[in-house]
């Protein structure tokens, strides 16, 4: 059976590219999507890659994973990271592991930044690696059984 993985970006990760380049680079989030299919297509597997400003989006995209056979998300869950209760209650019912991914390194940033809603479910958090973050989260959702 052929491994499925999910790559979920939450609010304004449309914007990558244009958005606070020195904080976030200049790849689009075309470009980490574009990356992130080669490197699973490359590991025999496949990816699907979903992106919304909208909570409630994710959380529905989040519990149509399970029904999917999703085996693994990678998430970069933006500004929810730090307040969304009901994000985290959607991962803790679907049981599927998930890494989170922060471009920045959230923990030099305002100290609002500083709590994350979704780190002690994920199987690990990568943050301030930039958009290699993407890449390192996949490969190890990649290894992971």
């Amino acid at each position: 059976m052929v491994k499925k993985l999910l790559l979920l970006n939450g609010p304004n990760l449309n914007l990558l590219g244009t958005r606070e380049p020195a904080v976030y680079g200049s790849s689009s989030l075309a470009d980490i999507e574009q990356a992130a299919q080669a490197q699973v297509a490359a590991a025999g597997a496949e990816l699907s890659c979903f992106q919304s400003n909208h909570e409630g989006a994710l959380i529905d995209r989040i519990h149509a994973a399970r029904a999917e056979g999703i085996a693994a998300i990678v998430i970069n869950p933006g500004g929810l990271t730090h307040t969304s209760v009901a994000l985290r209650d959607a991962f803790a019912a679907v049981q599927i592991p998930f890494v989170e991914v922060h471009i920045s390194n959230v923990h030099q940033r305002e100290a609002f930044r500083h709590h994350s809603f979704l780190s002690a479910l994920a199987v690990g958090t990568i943050c301030g690696l930039g958009t290699d973050g993407y890449r390192y989260a996949i490969d190890f959702a990649l290894k992971k059984r």
